[in-house]
């Protein structure tokens, strides 16, 4: 398992994930998570949930809009 963090500053229009007004900057932070082996959907969504909980994800909650991804590499 690989997670990647990303992190940039946008206008809160050019955010989907946002619901702030046009003029406001905001914090994006997206997490990718790659899995190597078979993981099917119910498992996938069930880390995307355990993710969420992560104490460091609950902090950064309050502030900038968080955005995952799960990518399952299958060998």
């Amino acid at each position: 398992m690989e997670v990647e963090l990303s992190h940039e500053r946008v206008h809160a229009r050019d955010c989907e994930e946002s619901e702030e007004n046009d003029h406001v900057m905001v914090d994006v932070i997206r997490r990718n998570i790659v899995v190597a082996g078979d993981l099917d959907e119910d498992q996938g969504a069930r880390l995307l949930a355990l993710a969420k909980r992560c104490p460091v994800h609950r902090s950064l909650e309050g502030g900038p809009t968080i955005v995952s991804n799960l990518e399952v590499v299958r060998k």
